[in-house]
């Protein structure tokens, strides 16, 4: 009876270190789950990275999909899923074999039929990738790793082209990739090293990515977007608060561990704080700009476009927009100051603000007091105030302006809409603001508003239509040399100033900040979640 007593006890004591045990290392195994916290520039709404040019959109591409190429820290293409590849001594076909272990969420192999249908569907949206396959004789799979372009005729920036960091070419399985372009995806299933959970997103709250376990990092150390993805956090939320003192708040008591775009006017107390790095990634920055609707009056008459040109004042639009004057920079090239292809030529008539001269080009264009929409996002402190300067430019000489508010992801879906805003201003818009990055800006090859094809499955959002520009951009695209190059920058420069596509209210960089407890940020033109250990 004694012994089975002790026997009896030691048992269930045993158990109970076990259960303990158990238990210990259960709550360890929730304790050890590290979730990086990011406030991101804008609420996810849309979250097809090619339906899209939003640039939070392209952010959440890069979480859940790969690229074949990805430019390093020297802005150098480098392979990605790519993992050989040759090129004839014509240099008119390409032959890409992809590496191994590439694998999409769903547990399905990556395959080159699902590269083709992906190349196909990005090129039919992207100025540059529509410039390679319209010089592609074939692009095809050959078997289930190999891929095949085959040119025309020469297009020496082929992998640039394919390493685009600010539109990139994310690869979808073929089922996604198949939908029209126009149409958005219905499903985010890539291959790269994060995960989208679906059913933890909360539109206006939170994004929730999860670590692909299954994720085969490139052998290569880290540097840019290229090299090897190692992911080193569990988990990663974005934390949408449109508030920017509350974001920052957040940031300094530790809520979260990064802040995309903090707000300029509160860097220097971010600054101050020993707990905090703030850093620009991007060193060429960005361009603000203000896009007229070529398709309806007034602006589809180049007096009105030409009209809001001479109402730009880029070191007032600047100053409400950054308000920082070592961020900023007035700049009147059309690709960009501190690009290779910078020049000011032709903008000195435009740089001078008349709004006189303004409102008799409105009136000439037939402009009579009907109500212009203009669309303003108010979760986007830059962009917010770069509008509202033209809101009350306009309105001084004397245009009904209807200023619709929103938040900038509601804007994104509204911008698509070719519907006449005189006749339907719910739907239709006259204006609205963005910003672009100076990547793509920098270059007639990958600036996608300078398009002017008038086609809504080509130009971008505002839709302009000129043979000239067109002409141009194709005489840059096929220029055997750097003068041959410039000959067309000059033209389009000079076309630029008198077709008047969009405004560039003035360029400008924005630091990224981020709690000193996360290490190895990479150093690429934003803040990307791989490669980052977080730590206590």
């Amino acid at each position: 009876m004694l012994t089975d007593h002790r026997t009896g006890t030691a048992g269930a004591f045993k158990r109970g270190l076990i259960a303990a045990g158990l238990a210990f290392a259960l709550a360890g195994a929730t304790q050890a789950e590290t979730v990086l916290k990011l406030v991101p520039q804008a609420d996810l709404k849309n979250i097809d990275p090619i339906w899209t040019t939003a640039a939070i959109t392209a952010n959440h591409g890069y979480m859940v999909y790969d690229t074949l190429f990805a430019l390093d820290g020297n802005l150098e293409p480098k392979p990605q899923m790519v993992d050989t590849y040759t090129v004839s001594d014509d240099s008119l076909t390409y032959t890409f074999k992809l590496r191994d272990g590439l694998m999409f969420h769903d547990g399905s192999p990556v395959e080159a039929t699902d590269v083709v249908a992906s190349i196909r569907r990005w090129a039919a949206k992207r100025s540059d990738g529509m410039a390679m396959l319209d010089r592609a004789e074939s692009l095809e799979a050959t078997d289930a790793k190999t891929f095949v372009l085959k040119l025309k005729e020469k297009f020496g920036p082929a992998i640039q082209v394919m390493a685009n960091p600010t539109l990139p070419l994310f690869i979808m399985r073929e089922e996604e990739a198949k939908t029209d372009p126009n149409t958005q995806v219905a499903e985010v299933i890539g291959s790269g090293p994060f995960e989208f959970v679906k059913d933890q997103w909360v539109p206006g709250n939170k994004v929730v990515y999860k670590k692909f376990d299954k994720y085969v990092p490139r052998s290569e150390p880290s540097s840019g977007f290229a090299g090897g993805k190692v992911v080193k956090v569990d988990k990663v939320e974005w934390i949408y608060i449109p508030d920017t003192n509350t974001a920052t708040q957040a940031l300094i008591a530790g809520e979260v561990d990064a802040y995309e775009i903090p707000p300029i006017d509160l860097l220097p107390v971010l600054e101050a704080d020993p707990n905090i790095t703030v850093k620009v990634l991007d060193k060429l920055g960005k361009m603000g700009h203000i896009r007229p609707n070529h398709l309806h009056p007034p602006f589809n008459d180049v007096r009105a476009r030409q009209a809001l040109q001479l109402l730009v004042d880029q070191k007032a639009f600047l100053a409400a927009q950054v308000g920082n004057p070592a961020l900023e920079k007035v700049c009147y090239s059309v690709f960009m100051c501190d690009s290779p292809f910078e020049t000011a030529a032709y903008a000195e008539p435009w740089m001078k603000q008349d709004k006189a001269r303004a409102k008799a080009l409105l009136a000439e264009a037939g402009y009579k007091g009907e109500p212009i929409v203009v669309l303003v996002p108010t979760d986007q402190q830059i962009i917010y105030n770069n509008v509202l300067v033209m809101i009350d430019l306009l309105k001084e000489i004397g245009v009904n302006v209807d200023a619709q508010s929103m938040d900038w992801s509601t804007l994104t879906s509204r911008r698509p809409k070719m519907e006449d805003p005189n006749t339907q201003p719910n739907v239709g818009w006259h204006i609205f603001p963005t910003w672009w990055t100076g990547y793509n800006m920098s270059s007639p090859l990958t600036n996608q508003p300078l398009v002017a094809t008038g086609d809504p499955k080509s130009a971008w959002f505002g839709w302009p239509k000129d043979e000239q520009i067109e002409k141009l951009r194709a005489d840059f695209i096929a220029a055997g040399s750097k003068d041959e190059q410039m000959k067309a920058i000059d033209g389009l420069q000079k076309r630029f100033y008198e077709f008047i596509p969009y405004l560039n209210t003035g360029q400008f960089v924005t630091p990224v900040a981020w709690r000193n407890t996360l290490k190895g940020v990479p150093d690429a033109l934003l803040f990307v979640a791989w490669n980052i250990e977080k730590t206590n």
